[in-house]
């Protein structure tokens, strides 16, 4: 079973903090397990749980070239014993990113295949495909939300974080924000801030809200205005202030998810959206091991550590 260290919370000190009295916590979820970072650890645990009560020893999963779930995925298998295949979407380079070579290095079996098969994921006889071809697997959804993944982040949150007013996290495929939403207390209110573009992602957290039977006992907001062109996009502003934070904090923010959340937290903060006393807690989910492969792609010297 994954295990992981203790969970620092860091406390931010800025001018603009003061000036507002609002404080400002950020939730270190990046430092929970040198490779299993961040909600992937979280989303993952009873996830492998499971494939070894059903005496599987083979687990499958889905994601793109440059995927945290990917990375993750093939640290936790190796940890744990099971074989690992990751169906990659797009076609086979001869060079692996970071991210694949690591996967590779850990043992993951990489299978490339076109974007028009990758949308046939979740069809019947596609996945009896992969059966025919790779044996019996346990299968792990892209991204890895499903029921045990929400089981594992709604253990983020700990009675020591009922003090805090308001909670952040990103959004992407939703499990940690729905998994959060279970576990908020009355007088809380949850942030998610959307890394992909459109309404859409409302309707989306609602469905998955009613799908797993979560009904908060506090308030939940979904902000979709800060997601700097959609998943995987991303402005010079963004790198900017990314830049800007880690020379202020010494915290080291990835693209898709984290430096988009907490570039709106700052954006919300300078526009009085937080009450005074605000005591805001930002849960940093990891995905550091991404910057790599950014950087190699687009010239940047974006901090991983």
């Amino acid at each position: 079973m994954l295990i992981h260290d203790q969970i620092p919370t860091q406390e931010i000190q800025a001018e603009q903090l003061s000036d507002k009295e609002v404080r400002l916590f950020i939730l270190r979820l990046d430092q929970i397990h040198p490779l299993v970072s961040g909600n992937k650890f979280f989303k993952l645990k009873y996830n492998l749980i499971q494939a070894k009560k059903e005496g599987k020893n083979t687990v499958l999963t889905f994601g793109g070239a440059f995927s945290n779930h990917i990375h993750a995925v093939a640290a936790a298998a190796r940890e744990e014993g099971f074989r690992a295949i990751g169906v990659i979407r797009g076609e086979e380079s001869s060079s692996l990113n970071p991210t694949l070579q690591f996967a590779k290095e850990k043992g993951m079996e990489l299978h490339f295949v076109d974007r028009s098969v990758y949308r046939k994921k979740e069809q019947e006889d596609f996945l009896n495909g992969l059966k025919a071809r790779f044996g019996d697997f346990y299968l792990i959804p892209e991204g890895g939300t499903n029921s045990l993944a929400i089981k594992g982040t709604a253990e983020i949150l700990d009675k020591n974080d009922t003090e805090y007013s308001h909670v952040t996290c990103s959004i992407g495929t939703g499990g940690t924000f729905i998994g959060l939403a279970s576990s908020i207390v009355s007088g809380q209110d949850l942030l998610g801030f959307s890394s992909l573009k459109g309404s859409f992602i409302h309707d989306e957290m609602r469905t998955k809200l009613s799908k797993e039977a979560v009904l908060p006992k506090g308030m939940l907001t979904i902000i979709d205005a800060y997601h700097f062109g959609g998943y995987g996009k991303f402005k010079p502003e963004l790198i900017h202030f990314m830049k800007s934070f880690y020379d202020k904090f010494q915290i080291p923010l990835d693209p898709v998810y984290t430096g988009k959340m907490m570039y709106g937290v700052f954006d919300l903060l300078q526009k009085d959206f937080f009450p005074k006393g605000s005591k805001v807690l930002c849960l940093h989910t990891g995905g550091l091991q991404g910057v790599k492969g950014f950087n190699q792609r687009f010239g940047e010297d974006l901090p991983s550590r």
